[in-house]
C-alpha cells in the first residue's frame, strides 16, 4: 500500500429495539504525506482497498468525504498535509424492514394510500438513510401489503418527494394501482400543485418555464438547466401569489407538468429566485427570511382512482411556516 497515515474506526449505530438489527458504520481518517497532485478519488482508492474508485466518487458526491474539514469536490487533487475524512455509511439492507413510525394519512383504501409527508423524512432507504423512512413506516402500517413493482427497497413507491419537501404523496398497495398511477404520471394527467417561497420575485410574475434538466456538470449532487439534447424536458407553470417586501421573498404557486429531480428548485433558481431554506441551491447569507426549512410544499394532488376511475383531489394542510406569506394574499388560494 502507498504511504499515508490513517486511522480506521468503527461505531455501533444506536437504534430503537423495535427497529432493524444493528449495523456497523465506519470512518477513515488520513493525512497526506506523499503523492501530491494525485486526484482525490485515485488517492483514496489506493489506500482503502475495500472501496472501489466509483464508490469513492459516489461518497464524494454525497458529501461523505471531507478534505480539510470541508466537503470534497469530485475533481480535487491532494496536497501534502491535507487532512482527509471518509465516512462510510452503513449498508442499506436488501429488503426494507417495517418500523412503527407515525404517518399523516389523508386517504386510504384497499388500493392506495395518500400521505401528508413531513419535511425532513426520506421516502425510501438509501445510502446514509438505511431506515426511518416512509417505506419503513408504510411496511408496518400496511403489514407488507404494498405493490412490488418498485422492488424490495421501494415497495409501493410511485413518485418521490425530496427529504425536505412536505405534502401530498400517493402510494400504491397493489400492482394494478401502481401501474395506473405511473401511467397517469407519465401521461401528465396527474395534477401536482406546489406552494414555494422564493427569495426574490420572479419576472414576469406569471409564466411557464420550459427547459431541459440534467445533472450539474461539476457538482453531481445538484441538478441544473442544461442544453438539449442533454437532460430531460421539464415544464413548470408558476404564479406569484403574494410578496413580502420586508424580506424580498414571494409565495409562488407551481404547477408541475413533468416530474424531474429538483424541478421546482432548479426552475426557480433559473429565474433568479432560489427557494428560501434550500440547503443545496440557495445562499443563506442572501436570504432574510429564515423559516428553518426548505419552503416547498406539495399542496394539491389530483388523479383518477385506479379502480373506480373517479377523479380524486387531495390537499395537504399548509405548514405554519407559510403563515407570513398567506396573510399577505390578495385573493384566496385557487379552489380548482
Amino acid at each position: 500500500m502507498p504511504a499515508g497515515n490513517f486511522i480506521f474506526s468503527k461505531e455501533s449505530a444506536a437504534i430503537d429495539s423495535a427497529g432493524p438489527p444493528p449495523r456497523r458504520s465506519a470512518s477513515v481518517e488520513l493525512r497526506v504525506d506523499s503523492d501530491a497532485g494525485t486526484r482525490l478519488d485515485a488517492y483514496l482508492a489506493a489506500r482503502i482497498p475495500e472501496l472501489s474508485r466509483s464508490r469513492i466518487q459516489e461518497l464524494i458526491r454525497e458529501h461523505f468525504i471531507l478534505r480539510n474539514g470541508q466537503p470534497a469536490k469530485p475533481r480535487d487533487s491532494v496536497a501534502v498535509g491535507d487532512s482527509l475524512s471518509v465516512a462510510i455509511p452503513e449498508a442499506v439492507p436488501a429488503e426494507a424492514l417495517p418500523q412503527d413510525i407515525p404517518l399523516n394519512i389523508l386517504f386510504e383504501d384497499d388500493h392506495l394510500v395518500v400521505l401528508d409527508k413531513e419535511s425532513g423524512i426520506v421516502v425510501h432507504p438509501a445510502a446514509g438513510n438505511p431506515d426511518g423512512t416512509l417505506v419503513n413506516a408504510l411496511l408496518h402500517h400496511c403489514q407488507g401489503r404494498l405493490s412490488g413493482i418498485g422492488g424490495v427497497e421501494r415497495p409501493g413507491i410511485v413518485h418521490r418527494l425530496d427529504k425536505d419537501t412536505s405534502g401530498c404523496l400517493v402510494v400504491a398497495k397493489t400492482d394494478l394501482a401502481h401501474q395506473s398511477l405511473s401511467e397517469q404520471f407519465s401521461g401528465r394527467t396527474m395534477e401536482k400543485l406546489y406552494l414555494a417561497v422564493a427569495q426574490g420575485i420572479p419576472n414576469p410574475q406569471q409564466g411557464t418555464v420550459f427547459t431541459h434538466i440534467g445533472r450539474h456538470p461539476v457538482n453531481r449532487q445538484k441538478m441544473a438547466v442544461v442544453n438539449p439534447p442533454g437532460g430531460k424536458t421539464a415544464i413548470t407553470d408558476y404564479e406569484v401569489l403574494s410578496i413580502d417586501r420586508s424580506t424580498g421573498s414571494s409565495l409562488v404557486l407551481c404547477h408541475l407538468h413533468t416530474g424531474r429531480t429538483h424541478q421546482i428548485r432548479v426552475h426557480l433558481l433559473h429565474l433568479g429566485c432560489p427557494l428560501v431554506g434550500d440547503p443545496i441551491y440557495a445562499k443563506p447569507e442572501k436570504q432574510k427570511a429564515k423559516p428553518g426549512r426548505l419552503m416547498l410544499h406539495a399542496w394539491r394532488l389530483q388523479f383518477d382512482h385506479p379502480v373506480t376511475k373517479a377523479r380524486m383531489k387531495f390537499e395537504a394542510p399548509i405548514p405554519p411556516e407559510y403563515t407570513p406569506w398567506l396573510q399577505m394574499l390578495d385573493n384566496p388560494l385557487p379552489l380548482a
